[in-house]
Formats: structure tokens, sequence, C-alpha cells
């Protein structure tokens, strides 16, 4: 089966560019005439709703063609690569291609100090002891909306940990109930706003039990059913929902740091996410890295240079931060495996973070 590549014509980021060239932002970026056209009608609240991972395929699998989610598809869209939280979030509250944040994984490494840094968390990827980086190559840069000229009331909603500039207007929520009660309470207000929401779950249930498990069946029914409850309780709105990935059940695990003869080729362990794998080779080993790489782990992941990569336009058109991925990119393939990059690597039930179904989001759209 062949990959499922970004479309940034009809990306999640796509949507970000529909939403701030609505709110009077600055955009560079093509935007979904479907959403356009539905923005154009004025409403008295937009509320935007990220749920983080879910995606076509635990929709799919875990919701019936009578559910409210899914009787609202509108189109299908793809993630940014890799498919990863860090890198499609950054994406839609930057409204920027990834070649031009940079937070493309879970794990990053920063040349200024020779370290592969859990960038969420800010600790080693190794170690798992927090590190201190002067001069940044990413930075948290401020959100589309913040910059907004509309007379539209910016309203967000977020876990404790995102980082907000107006801080006033931010909303924060602990569990899945918590975050709809809060959605609930802002649309009850009698004011014009704008809303971005950020649920964590089902992806966090998905990555402990799998996508196919009971108890993820029960979280994402719950979440459709809050979602059609929210409609019924809200008056002139519309909701824009997507995710910032899927998810698959995970089928194997391949040890990538506990192989010695491969390590021996490269100047710091694996990282980047672990169906995305980057790789800095020592000088003058590329050609054997290839061959050994190919030779040992061509089921479960295809081998691509960096640069090709960058060139076929996979992190976005342009943008400076190209030099972060490394010199090879390993994608996961439809076996279904992840990697392993450290002794600290946790072996998930269910992930994404390669080019394969985990690639496809819904834009979901309704109105009342």
């Amino acid at each position: 089966m062949k990959f499922i590549f970004p479309d940034f014509n009809n990306s999640i980021l796509n949507v970000s560019a529909s939403i701030a060239s609505y709110l009077g932002c600055k955009n560079d970026k093509p935007t979904l005439k479907l959403l356009d056209d539905e923005l154009l009608k004025n409403y008295n609240n937009i509320v935007f709703m990220c749920i983080d991972g879910l995606g076509i395929n635990p929709i799919n699998i875990n919701l019936n063609d009578k559910s409210f989610i899914k009787k609202n598809i509108k189109m299908n869209l793809t993630s940014t690569f890799p498919s990863t939280t860090t890198n499609a979030t950054r994406s839609l509250l930057s409204n920027m291609y990834p070649l031009e944040h940079g937070w493309f994984g879970w794990s990053l490494n920063i040349p200024t100090i020779n370290k592969n840094v859990d960038i969420f968390l800010n600790v080693d990827s190794n170690t798992k002891k927090k590190v201190k980086i002067n001069n940044s190559p990413i930075k948290i840069e401020t959100y589309y909306f913040d910059n907004a000229n509309t007379d539209y009331e910016i309203n967000t909603i977020f876990p404790k940990y995102v980082a907000v500039k107006n801080q006033k207007n931010n909303h924060i929520y602990e569990t899945v109930d918590d975050f709809f009660n809060n959605l609930n309470l802002l649309l009850n207000k009698n004011n014009k706003k704008f809303i971005y929401s950020y649920l964590y779950e089902p992806d966090q249930t998905m990555h402990e039990y799998g996508v196919t498990s009971p108890k993820t069946k029960r979280l994402i029914k719950k979440i459709d059913t809050k979602i059609k409850e929210l409609y019924e309780n809200s008056n002139d709105t519309l909701f824009i929902i997507t995710a910032d990935h899927g998810q698959i059940d995970i089928k194997g695990y391949v040890d990538f740091y506990n192989d010695n003869e491969l390590m021996d080729m490269l100047k710091i362990y694996p990282y980047l996410d672990a169906r995305a794998v980057a790789f800095k080779i020592k000088d003058g080993m590329n050609q054997k890295f290839v061959d050994y790489f190919n030779k040992k782990y061509n089921e479960d992941f295809e081998l691509y240079e960096s640069k090709k990569l960058i060139n076929m336009g996979v992190f976005g058109p342009y943008g400076d931060k190209g030099y972060l991925l490394g010199d090879y990119i390993a994608i996961g393939k439809y076996t279904n495996k992840i990697a392993l990059l450290t002794k600290e690597s946790h072996k998930f039930l269910g992930h994404h973070t390669s080019l394969t179904e985990e690639m496809l989001v819904p834009l979901i759209l309704f109105n009342n």
C-alpha cells in the first residue's frame, strides 16, 4: 500500500488558514473553500475543536454511520508529517508549515547542546532529566488568533500545560466532562465569540489500550454524545472539528537502541518519533548505514534521505528548519510496528506518526 503524504491544499493547516483569514489575521496559506463559504454566514459563535487522535481510522472502527460525528464529516484531510501531536498541533496553532516552525516530533535533536530533547517536556530523551536550552532553534510562536482583527471575542480551552498569551480568556480543564462543561458555559454567554479548543483524548486512551479496545470505543462514543449535546444546546453557532492525527493498533516493536552495529554508525541515538525515526550518521558511513538498515529493517520501515523528503515538500513548501531532521528518516510501513529509540521507550498499544492510516483526519462541520 502507498504512503499517504500531506496535501497542503487539503490538510489540517488549511483549516487554520481559513479561520485566520476570516478573523483578519495574517495568512499566506491556501484556504478551504468549503469552510470559507460556511464562515461567510457570519455566525454569532464559532467553535474550533481539535480532538487529539480522532482520525478517520479510529472513527470508522468505533462509530457507526448513524453517529453524530460520522453524519457530519464533510471531507477527509491529511495531517502533517510526522503525524504527531507536537508537529500537528503546532501547525494548527501557528498556521505555519512544519518546515517553518520546526516542532517535527516528540524528540528533537538540538544541535547547540548536542542532545535529543523531548520538546514538550524539555527533558533529555535518553536520561529524562531536565535540560536547559539557550538559543533554542524552535520558539513558542504566538498563535495566529492572538493577532486577530475582529469583533469576535477570542477564547481558548486548553489543558494546564498549554502556554497561552491571553490568560484572561483561557479556560483550563482536566477531564473530558470538564472540557465540554467549559464549552457549554462559554456558549451560554451572550456575546460574539471565537473559541479555540483542544481535547487531549481519545489519544491518551488509545496509546495505552489500543484503537480497537472496548475502553476506547466507550470513550469515543461518549465524545460523540457530548458533541451532539453541544449542538442541541447551542444557538447560531458554527462548529469546526478536526483531529491532529489518527491512530492505529500496534503489532510489534523494533528495538533500534539495542542494535549495537546500528548505533555505532550514528552520531547520536535515534530521535523524532516511533514511526518516523531520524538518524544522524557519522562521517563516511552513509552507504554502510543505508545498506545495513535496508537489509535488516526494510520489512517494517522505508528509509528516505531527509533532504529528499524536504525537496518533495513533505514538510511544507518553504521554511528554514529542515536541518533539524538529520540525515535519514525511517518511516513505518503498514506492518504497524513502532521503533524503540531508547531504553525508556514505551511499548504503546496504539500509535501514529507515520504516513499510513494515521494521516487521515476528518473535517466535521455543523451548525444550528
